[in-house]
């Protein structure tokens, strides 16, 4: 089943959603996030500013634009601070873009194995 974004936070584009989309749970704070990361799978976590809290962001492996995952970003309170990011895990080992829109890439990030990448959204 595919249908048109009609997720109640910013989403600058429309695109398949097999899912439903879920309201967003509350704030993770520091230990409660678990990844899913091993030999062949990584995490990435893309920081962003508080503005863009519920904000879909996509990856996909590179030259599979089509074959795409997302999360939203939230806030993600640590002691004596609260950053805003998207965490997506697991994600197999390899080069991801990073999209603004459905046809505008922000960047590209390497995602390895039993790691963590980083990207800043700008």
């Amino acid at each position: 089943m595919s249908q048109t974004n009609t997720h109640p936070y910013p989403h600058p584009h429309a695109h398949p959603h097999p899912h439903p989309h879920a309201p967003l749970p509350a704030p993770s704070r520091e230990g409660s996030v678990v990844l899913d990361i091993g030999a062949d799978t990584g995490a990435l976590v893309i920081h962003t500013g508080p503005e863009h809290d519920g904000l879909e962001i996509e990856v996909s492996p590179i030259g599979d634009d089509a074959h795409r995952t997302h999360a939203a970003v939230r806030p993600r309170h640590l002691p004596g601070r609260t950053v805003h990011c998207v965490l997506i895990t697991p994600l197999e080992a390899g080069e991801y873009t990073v999209w603004r829109t459905g046809d505008e890439s922000a960047g590209t990030v390497m995602v390895q194995g039993g790691a963590v990448a980083e990207f800043r959204w700008a």
